[in-house]
Order: structure tokens, then sequence, then C-alpha cells
């Protein structure tokens, strides 16, 4: 046997991986799959249509049922619940559970409710005592009953306020690659304030169309999708609202709260927006006319198509 079995445990199946540790009174059932250097801790259940990749931790007190798939490298806090039937009852076991992926690096904190069909994205984190009713984003970290996001691991938080910005051309506050910065003019008087742009100066493109994003509920997050070709150009004329940048290789994020403040968003760069205000509204102008081919949706193919 090339993994650790503690006397008092139970391991029923015969694929786990060289150097996993299985400990007291976890049980394991015939089907399940285990990948290397795991260490499933007291009190653990795995059910036979479970497969778990390598370098998972699994702490005391879960019971991980049939229809999960966790990746490599993930962190599971003590006593998280995951569910995989939405309308469960007793003794009816005549439809297919729901599938629940937890992508590669991610972390799930203690006392945790995952619902059924729910897919949490690549190194993002699960705050503790979270209960997820919808899919999580990839480094994005979220929080609360029901989980809202409420930051990105590991970004930048870009500063607005540098005297630099109102320089032209435009200072390049962020890392992410091609996204730039820009600060309008602003005059105020008693009857109040105006910005002012041109279309064919101030902005890195020619905007074929524009639309807006507003009346959002601030626990949904928008964006969450790249363009292949389009370019963006994004303002928020109102409320204020949460935008992460991200090139597959930099993220950074930024408070949006001002009219007079626009972000240029090239093509192949991931945006999100999130945390939007009561009144929001997102103005964004575009190079292309909308075609649903220059989406790229789905964030493994996005860093695929980059070459990261």
């Amino acid at each position: 046997m090339s993994f650790y079995l503690h006397p008092q445990g139970i391991c029923e199946s015969q694929h786990v991986g060289e150097g996993t540790r299985i400990w007291a009174f976890a049980h394991v059932l015939p089907e399940a799959r285990i990948g290397k250097d795991c260490n499933i801790c007291d009190g653990v259940f795995i059910e036979n249509d479970v497969v778990l990749g390598d370098r998972v931790t699994v702490k005391c007190g879960v019971q991980l049922w049939d229809g999960l798939r966790i990746e490599d490298d993930v962190f599971i806090g003590p006593n998280a619940t995951f569910s995989n039937d939405k309308f469960p009852r007793s003794k009816v076991h005549d439809r297919p559970f729901s599938v629940t992926s937890i992508a590669k690096g991610a972390s799930i904190g203690a006392n945790c409710t995952i619902l059924p069909g729910i897919s949490i994205g690549r190194y993002a984190m699960v705050g503790a005592g979270s209960v997820v009713t919808r899919n999580v984003p990839p480094y994005s970290i979220v929080t609360g009953n029901p989980a809202r996001l409420t930051a990105y691991v590991d970004t930048k938080k870009v500063s607005r306020k540098r005297p630099e910005l109102i320089s032209s051309p435009p200072s390049r506050e962020f890392s992410v690659q091609g996204v730039t910065m820009h600060e309008f003019p602003s005059y105020e008087d008693l009857r109040g304030r105006l910005s002012v742009g041109s279309f064919d100066k101030d902005l890195p493109f020619e905007a074929k169309r524009f639309f807006f994003v507003y009346d959002v509920p601030g626990k949904y997050v928008r964006g969450e999708h790249a363009h292949k070709t389009c370019h963006q150009f994004l303002i928020c004329v109102s409320g204020q609202l949460m935008l992460m940048v991200d090139d597959g290789t930099h993220r950074e994020e930024m408070v949006m709260d001002r009219p007079n403040l626009g972000v240029y968003v090239p093509p192949m760069v991931w945006t999100t927006q999130y945390q939007y205000s009561d009144r929001a509204v997102l103005l964004v102008m575009a190079s292309h006319d909308y075609d649903p081919d220059d989406y790229i949706r789905d964030y493994d193919t996005f860093l695929e198509l980059k070459g990261v």
C-alpha cells in the first residue's frame, strides 16, 4: 500500500494515490478516486462518485457526496457541507445527482455550504460560513449568506488620485497589458458640474456602438468575459462599482465612481464588474458591432488563447 491509512480509518477504494494520508474515523467508499499526497483528516466520509486531484486537503468533519469533482491543490476547511440534490427526498434515487466542481487551487472555508451543481473557479476563496448559491469566478473572494463577490485574490488596487492622471496621454496606472485610465476635465459652478471629452481625441479607438448596464442588484456579477477583437471604454456615469481586469498574468481592480473617469480595455483582457451600488450606471463604448463569436466566456479558454 503506497498511502497511509490510520488503524481506525476505513478505505475500501483501490484508487488512492501515493503519499496520501487517511486519518482516524475517515471512511472512503470503493469507487472513490483520490490523487497523490492528499490529506484526508479525521471524520471525513467520501462517497463512490467522487474524484479528488493531487495535494487536496480535506479537514475534519467533511462529507464528500456523489458528483463532486475536486482538482489539484484544493483546500476544504472543517465542517464544510456539500449537497448534490436540489430536491431531496428520503429513499428517492431515480435521478442523477448534480455535479459540483472545484477548480485547481481553490479554498473552501470552514462551515461553508455549497449548493448542488456549483462551479468554483481556480484559486477562488470562499469565506468561512458562506452559503454558495451560484458559480464562483476564478480568483474571486466570496463571503456571506448568500455568498457575494467582495474582492479578488492577489490583485493590485489601482489608485485614481495621482496628479499625473490629468496629463495627456493618460498615465499607465495598470500593469495589466494595454489597460489605461483616462480622466476628463471637470468644470463646476453654481449650476452643477460638467465633464467633456472628444471621440476622436480621447478615445483610443473609433466607437461604433455604446450600451448601458444598470439596475444590477448588488449581489450579481457582470462581465466575466474577454473579447477577441473588440476594444471597449468604460465609464461609471452614476453610482459606483468595482472593476477587475486580468490579462492572464496580472490582475488589478479599482473603484469606478466618477463620471469623468474612464478605463480603456483592449482585446484579450478579461473583465468583471461587481458590487454595483444602488442606481449605478455603467456606460460602455465599443469598437465593433455586437458579435457573439467575439466573446470568450470561459476563463480556461481565455488562458489557453493567451498562451498562459
